[in-house]
């Protein structure tokens, strides 16, 4: 089975507007390639309450949790509390965490250097290359900073621990609205019930109206469901075809600070 996940952005600059979410596109765009089926995206405020109720939320439904946001060492940062919280778990003080952000960051004022070591109970901390500090990892649940070119760098480093059979998609563009082809889309969904179909008229393209897209992590039953949508279609409405496009999940860390 497809691995579901859920992504919890945690801050209230996103909920305010004062700081735009680079997380939520990014994370869909890189769990697709890595063949991860991500199902929901949640932007929570910096509360304790509203975090642990999302966790224990996301906890029953998915297979992997990623949260981004709230694990500095100031009065917002609530994240780990809120994690905790959701799931029944003491707040601690993990002795290799505390080590190596001493060493990272130099002495600082006892209260920062303690939060900036707690965990919810029983978290592990995940090492890869190039990190100077790790991730907290509690079982299937990732604790990723909210500075967007840290988190990158932090999500890089180890995103290949995330990889399944990835999706392969097709995907056609027409010259003709979704109205004429409505009904051929839901014979499609009808014959093809695990394919996923995706419809997106636009209205800034000047060489196509709608473009279609077809997804499996079956390449025969694709190809089937591809074929059975093309000898549908009304054919002097495609414009254009991509076959076999398999999202990348090479991603680029020039220029961003370790962490």
């Amino acid at each position: 089975m497809t691995r579901r996940a859920e992504i919890l952005i945690i801050g209230n600059e996103i909920l305010s507007a004062k700081v735009a979410d680079e997380h939520s596109g990014f994370l869909c765009r890189e769990f697709r390639a890595l063949g991860v089926d991500v199902r929901r995206v949640v932007i929570l405020p910096d509360e304790v309450e509203a975090i642990g109720d999302a966790i224990r939320d996301a906890w029953r439904r998915s297979d992997l949790i990623v949260t981004t946001g709230g694990v500095g060492p100031t009065h917002d940062d609530v994240t780990i509390a809120g994690i905790a919280h959701g799931l029944g778990r003491a707040v601690v003080r993990h002795p290799e965490l505390e080590a190596l952000v001493k060493e990272v960051y130099g002495e600082h004022p006892p209260g920062a250097l303690a939060r900036l070591a707690e965990v919810p109970e029983g978290a592990s901390l995940l090492s890869a290359s190039g990190l100077r500090i790790p991730v907290v990892v509690v079982e299937k649940l990732y604790v990723f900073p909210g500075v967007p070119e840290v988190f990158r760098r932090k999500f890089n480093a180890i995103k290949s621990r995330f990889l399944d059979t990835p999706f392969s998609i097709k995907k056609v563009y027409l010259t003709v609205g979704e109205e004429p082809i409505a009904s051929i889309l839901y014979e499609v969904i009808e014959k093809f019930p695990a394919i996923l179909l995706g419809s997106y008229p636009t209205f800034t393209q000047a060489k196509y109206r709608v473009m279609l897209t077809l997804e499996s992590k079956v390449p025969s039953y694709l190809e089937e469901a591809h074929a059975y949508l093309m000898a549908r279609l009304p054919q002097d409405a495609i414009v254009r075809r991509d076959d076999d496009v398999v999202p990348s999940i090479e991603q680029s860390t020039e220029g961003v600070p370790p962490c």
